[in-house]
């Protein structure tokens, strides 16, 4: 099992949408994930800044990204929370979350 941490930021005017949406993710948008080998996703808010977290279970974590970001409901779930975020500057091409950095873990 890997764990990963990425950080975006709320846009202030779009806060009580996103939090609306994401009260009620959309079942396909949570079943593509578990398929996609992610387990213990979360999202995180302080002020404006949003700390997701999950762990991923699978053997290869980029080509099961790839196969959540070619699902339709996915696809259409990005339209509505995308434009709620406004990622870092160092997020990566196309990205709306920058990768995080794990520095310590308590196994136990």
């Amino acid at each position: 099992m890997q764990r990963y941490g990425m950080v975006t930021r709320l846009r202030p005017d779009r806060r009580e949408e996103y939090l609306r949406l994401h009260a009620a993710v959309w079942p396909a948008v949570e079943e593509t994930l578990v398929a996609a080998n992610i387990r213990n996703f979360t999202i995180f808010l302080h002020d404006d800044l949003l700390f997701g977290y999950y762990e991923y279970v699978g053997e290869d974590h980029a080509a099961d990204q790839a196969r959540i970001a070619e699902d339709p409901e996915t696809q259409r779930w990005w339209t509505l929370t995308d434009p709620c975020q406004e990622p870092p500057h160092d997020a990566p091409a196309g990205s709306r979350w920058a990768p995080m950095t794990e520095v310590w873990h308590l196994t136990g």
